[in-house]
């Protein structure tokens, strides 16, 4: 594949999939469509990927894109702090593809990360790139590193609640020249509309210190 940005169709209808073959394509569907929501995009035609969802900005994101998910016939994996494994909730969210992350430990999670897809032979894993719901300034590379170095692609997801549809509408193969890819995201997600606008991450790498 070449590197830099590859755009899927934009929306596709709902009866554009085949419709629900188990359990969770029809959950998901049925939530979907309860909210007015549909899928968007289609999944990138490889086995391995690092997904990453923008813009995230509210408590709804998770179940929109999981829901997704389901209905696109995916299996997706994603990172999240310890503290959400803890306690009657821990065994539902890695029922739902959740891996802990403890942010108190100094491991190399990039690292974790690749050694993970080269064991694998099959495997999606969502690294979110703002890394919280309120504003920052910029987002976090992990997704970035984490794709580069395994070799793997990265499956953009939407969350645009102003079309309200949830999927993947692309697909990035790193180029190695971060600011550039990164100036290629900031347009790729310019027109998908967040629940909040005032907490939407500014697409760019970590402002330099002065």
């Amino acid at each position: 594949m070449e590197p830099g940005i590859q755009k899927f169709p934009s929306y596709h209808q709902p009866q554009d999939y085949p419709g629900p073959k188990n359990f969770k394509a029809w959950a998901g569907s049925v939530i979907l469509r309860f909210f007015g929501w549909r899928v968007a995009g289609q999944l990138p035609d490889v086995p391995k990927w690092v997904a990453i969802g923008a813009p995230h900005t509210s408590n709804w994101d998770f179940p929109f894109m999981v829901a997704a998910s389901w209905v696109m016939g995916v299996r997706l994996r994603w990172l999240g702090k310890a503290a959400l494994f803890k306690g009657p909730w821990g065994g539902m969210m890695k029922a739902l593809g959740g891996i802990p992350v403890d942010r108190t430990q100094s491991n190399d999670m990039v690292q974790d990360m690749v050694d993970w897809f080269e064991k694998s032979d099959h495997l999606v894993v969502a690294v979110p790139p703002s890394g919280t719901r309120a504003f920052r300034d910029h987002w976090k590379t992990g997704f970035y590193y984490i794709a580069q170095q395994a070799g793997v692609p990265v499956g953009l997801g939407i969350l645009d609640f102003k079309e309200k549809a949830a999927g993947f509408t692309g697909l990035l193969v790193p180029s190695g020249d971060i600011e550039k890819d990164f100036e290629a995201l900031r347009e790729f997600y310019a027109p998908i509309g967040a629940k909040f606008a005032d907490k939407v991450n500014t697409v760019q790498l970590r402002p330099k210190d002065p």
